[in-house]
């Protein structure tokens, strides 16, 4: 797919993490295909920055996964690999559990009100059939506890593992999000009651009803 005409340049004062955040969305909803080569020159002029952000953007998303980089001669966007999906959804789990186990009982209303705002939101994504903005969404539900948590390298993990899953959460959404956001609300009650246990298994639960199979399509959850 040629680099699109018509998008929005990112203003020069933002951080990387906002071209960081440009690319790993193109890739993630398709404007960049599996195989696709990525010029930094042509990727700058669509975003209206320099090379150099677009660069380290590309850097962390070969770490991500998202890329695969030959020195000296391309960058291109990588298949999705179940394994490589599996793997990510794994460490994923692993790093919300330990946020949910030691946050359950322990948010503010404050940080409750956030969770439930951000799954109000992923509904009405969903209804309105903006798969993005739902992904969006879900992210910051999830990352409420880990962000109270306070714990800066879950926080990293996440941030190198995450952009694996969201390319498999498009299929996921797209087919059955209610059961989404459903675990949502369960989710909630159970960290202001205080269920310790019940948060960690329905999380742990929540992460692996995402698959991909052999076929590279996401299963249904």
């Amino acid at each position: 797919m040629p680099i699109p005409q018509n998008a929005p340049g990112v203003d020069r004062s933002l951080l990387r993490d906002d071209v960081f955040r440009r690319l790993r969305d193109a890739i993630v909803d398709g404007t960049f295909l599996p195989g696709e080569q990525l010029r930094d020159a042509d990727l700058a002029a669509w975003l209206g920055v320099s090379r150099t952000p677009v660069r380290e953007a590309l850097l962390r998303l070969g770490t991500s996964g998202l890329v695969v980089a030959r020195p000296g001669r391309s960058t291109t966007v990588s298949t999705i690999d179940p394994k490589a999906v599996r793997d990510a959804r794994d460490v994923v789990a692993a790093m919300h559990v330990l946020a949910v186990r030691e946050m359950a009982g322990n948010l503010t209303d404050a940080e409750v009100e956030r969770m439930k705002d951000a799954n109000r939101r992923f509904a009405a994504a969903l209804s309105a059939g903006d798969i993005g903005a739902a992904i969006d969404a879900d992210e910051e539900f999830h990352r409420v506890p880990v962000t109270a948590l306070g714990n800066g390298a879950i926080a990293s993990v996440l941030d190198q593992f995450g952009p694996v899953i969201r390319r498999a959460e498009r299929a996921r959404f797209a087919a059955d999000g209610q059961a989404s956001r459903e675990r949502h609300e369960q989710l909630i009650a159970l960290l202001i009651s205080g269920d310790v246990q019940g948060a960690s298994d329905l999380t742990f639960d929540t992460w692996h009803t995402l698959s991909v199979d052999d076929d590279s399509s996401a299963a249904q959850s």
